[in-house]
């Protein structure tokens, strides 16, 4: 595979991206809206607000396919009415959704899961209008000041303050939820009150709240960017209906555009099966005898690696070939795949953290190369059909493992009839776990063959800098 270097702009006479407003902006953006005080304890949250658990799924699955309904015209919009717009209604919409439970009354059943219902909506429609326009703005931003090389440090910063901002979020959460925690602050600071679970468990709500705010005025300082295209056609008035004709020359251009097809392609095949893992990490972890109580400061733990392992992406970019770097990704997906198949205690752990790294890197070179090669006037809307791609992925495998679950536990039940029913259950997600591998090995041999047919003519990639490691070769 040949390479050339990306074209230069013209110098910028400042010194360092984060010079620019909107980078920094861009960065505290990203921390604000993905700070969930309420992660650690989501699902137990949904139970003690008086939903059930076939409540709690029927309302991920609702919000799953409000993602993918919204994905691409909320990044056709983005392109047409603005980034800035898009993000400015993303924070809108996380304040509307946290009041949502802030205020909510518990004691009726019916009008919490109307509440939820609305929360959940009101979340997908904010993912989707968040993902690609923040980016295409923080991009352009970089390409208006000759800049656009620096992405992938500009990335790797990203990564990490969100990595700290998780830490906290997540410690802080799970801490203000518990009301034996929160009465023991206020006995040490001398409050005589004691609270009950019905109050403190709205804490990590509040927390999100707050952030959902700092979102919505951060958003509000961005400066929308402009980046003229000789393919515009002068005098044409930019409508909202001119967004469905946007998607469609998105999706035609990714059609007519190999190289990002296949980055698309790649990038969906690792995220989807890998996401499905981590989702299940808190079953995992039970299943190699792990205490309940340790699952947080695991998950903190996990978060320190974003600290690290960003900056190992951005290495690859700028030294590996995309064809490499995808080569190192299927490795590592198998790898960790495998090795949690085994289901040994220390093991488990290693490989659980190598899934998390992985995951990373999927996100970090997708993203580096579809801005490199997507031109401004189409950037949020590609990015949100990768978006969109991946989530249908995710929600497919997730389908089909519910599935696979329900038929390994009807086996062992009638296999063994005297076993309990949490010993069934984790017994075929066990089983279930070591189909996993080989799906995404049989996965990734169609995937190759597929994508070196698409490759075969194309000169898509000669749009990535040339990597000075392999250059030399």
């Amino acid at each position: 595979m040949q390479h050339r270097k990306l074209p230069k702009s013209t110098p910028s006479i400042l010194n360092s991206p984060y010079s620019i407003p909107n980078i920094r902006l861009f960065i505290l953006f990203r921390c604000c809206f993905t700070a969930r005080f309420y992660y650690p304890v989501f699902t137990i949250l949904f139970l003690d607000y008086g939903l059930t658990l076939e409540q709690f799924s029927l309302l991920n699955t609702i919000w799953a396919i409000t993602i993918v309904c919204a994905e691409v015209p909320s990044g056709a919009l983005a392109d047409v009415l603005g980034r800035k717009y898009l993000l400015v209604t993303t924070a809108v919409l996380m304040i509307l959704e946290m009041t949502i439970l802030a205020v909510v009354p518990t004691g009726n059943s019916n009008i919490i899961f109307q509440a939820f219902l609305i929360n959940r909506i009101l979340s997908g429609l904010a993912e989707s209008m968040a993902s690609g326009a923040d980016e295409a703005i923080a991009y352009d931003s970089l390409v208006q000041e000759g800049m656009q090389h620096l992405w992938a440090k500009v990335l790797t910063t990203t990564y990490r303050v969100k990595a700290l901002t998780a830490i906290f979020s997540l410690t802080l959460g799970s801490l203000i939820y518990a009301p034996s925690s929160v009465n023991s602050v206020l006995a040490f600071l001398g409050i005589d009150v004691t609270l009950t679970q019905q109050t403190t468990m709205r804490f990590p709500i509040y927390g999100t709240l707050i952030f959902a705010v700092f979102a919505f005025f951060t958003a509000i300082k961005m400066k929308e960017v402009t980046i003229e295209n000789p393919d515009d056609e002068p005098g044409v008035k930019t409508t909202v209906a001119s967004a469905f004709f946007k998607t469609l020359d998105a999706g035609r251009w990714i059609r007519r555009t190999p190289f990002a097809l296949a980055i698309i392609l790649f990038g969906m095949c690792f995220d989807h099966v890998l996401r499905l893992v981590v989702t299940f990490t808190s079953q995992y972890y039970r299943c190699i005898d792990l205490p309940d109580a340790s699952f947080g400061v695991i998950g903190a733990t996990l978060s320190l690696l974003a600290m690290v392992t960003p900056k190992i992406a951005e290495v690859l970019c700028e030294e590996r070939s995309p064809r490499t770097n995808m080569i190192i990704l299927a490795i590592l997906t198998l790898l960790s795949l495998f090795g949690l198949a085994q289901f040994s205690l220390m093991g488990g752990l290693f490989f659980v953290a190598t899934t998390t790294i992985t995951m990373t890197f999927v996100s970090f070179m997708v993203s580096n190369y579809l801005n490199i090669i997507t031109d401004s006037r189409r950037r949020a809307t590609v990015l949100s059909f990768k978006g969109m791609a991946f989530n249908i992925a995710y929600g497919s495998i997730s389908f089909f493992f519910a599935l696979l679950l329900t038929r390994l536990r009807s086996d062992l039940t009638d296999e063994h009839p005297l076993w309990a029913t949490e010993q069934i259950a984790d017994a075929a997600f066990m089983e279930g776990i070591t189909w996993l591998p080989w799906f995404t090995l049989l996965a990734l041999i169609v995937l190759i063959f597929i994508s070196n047919r698409m490759l075969r003519d194309s000169t898509d990639h000669l749009h990535i800098p040339i990597p000075h490691s392999e250059a030399k070769q």
